[in-house]
């Protein structure tokens, strides 16, 4: 069993989105993405003294300073990785605050609800796995890229998507590893080895993740019909 005390909560955030520019700071449900994230966490049943925000622009750190979250200062070349090169280049932090394990919160996943991220926390801390990722259900035909189905229905020719093999997809929103793993390249397990990665099952409309500006506006919408029914509630 893991302990909480030795695990790492952090959002890590940055400006560079070319598809929806400045999501992470712009007005969003009378908030922002990164602000709901940090509340969300904060209002989670984990040590406050373990939360961060990972972020390197100013506008960044001072929302993390209102909410009083502690701050990791990223770098710039953090905060411009392109995705090539070691995970150590991205995640900076993870031999430089004293943690054994880490769970990171997607911050561009606004409906992902407190209960969601606290069960995800047990179910990693009492579990003997190093990595757990956060996926939804999914039951509907899937081909491979030269039209060969994957995963073929239980009644042969079956009309409907009941009868198919339900699969899971990444959801992105929720992620837990070793900080020791990182510095060795490796984020999310060893994906050849079955079960080296925990799965953790999320209802999708929880996972709707932000990158584009429509998406930005539909569920800015969403959100704020979800916060109504709560009452003004974060969720």
């Amino acid at each position: 069993m893991k302990k909480i005390e030795d695990t790492l909560f952090i959002v890590q955030a940055r400006l560079g989105s070319s598809r929806c520019k400045n999501k992470m700071i712009k007005p969003f449900a009378g908030s922002t993405l990164t602000s709901i994230a940090l509340k969300k966490m904060k209002a989670a049943n984990i040590p406050k003294s373990n939360l961060y925000l990972s972020a390197y622009e100013s506008e960044l750190k001072n929302l993390a300073r209102a909410e009083e979250v502690n701050i990791f200062h990223r770098s710039e070349k953090s905060a411009r990785w392109d995705g090539h090169g070691h995970l150590t280049e991205i995640f900076e932090w993870w031999d430089k605050l004293p943690y054994e394990h880490v769970i990171m919160v997607n911050a561009c996943c606004p409906m992902l609800k407190i209960e969601t991220i606290e069960s995800f926390t047990r179910l990693f801390l009492n579990s003997e796995n190093d990595a757990m990722f956060g996926v939804v259900r999914k039951q509907n035909y899937i081909w491979d890229i030269a039209g060969r189905i994957l995963n073929s229905p239980l009644v042969k020719n079956a009309p409907d998507t009941k009868t198919i093999k339900p699969f899971y997809e990444a959801a992105h929103c929720l992620y837990a590893g070793s900080m020791k793993n990182i510095g060795k390249n490796i984020w999310m397990g060893d994906f050849t080895k079955q079960g080296d990665v925990l799965l953790y099952e999320i209802r999708e409309e929880e996972t709707f993740d932000i990158d584009y500006e429509w998406e930005f506006s539909v569920y800015e919408n969403i959100y704020k019909s979800m916060i109504a029914n709560k009452k003004g509630e974060i969720l």
